[in-house]
């Protein structure tokens, strides 16, 4: 991803990282859980989630997050 988009795109990322901890923490879920739940690093995880993150991450990752927390992604 070139730097340019990653900076554009930085605050949904915070977003997304910011609703992902809340719906973990509302399953009662630790991120070693979540994350071993759905077959990522506990490490990977803790960046998504991170308020000043600054990694991307791809489309499928984020829908096995939704699976793994039993939330819908909306597609519209």
């Amino acid at each position: 991803m070139r730097k340019k988009d990653k900076d554009k795109f930085f605050p949904t990322y915070k977003e997304i990282g910011r609703k992902i901890s809340f719906y973990r923490n509302l399953r009662g879920l630790s991120q070693e859980e979540l994350a071993a739940k759905i077959d990522i690093s506990t490490g990977h995880l803790a960046k998504i989630e991170a308020p000043n993150t600054n990694i991307s991450f791809s489309l499928d990752v984020l829908l096995l997050i939704a699976e793994g927390l039993g939330v819908c992604c909306k597609t519209h």
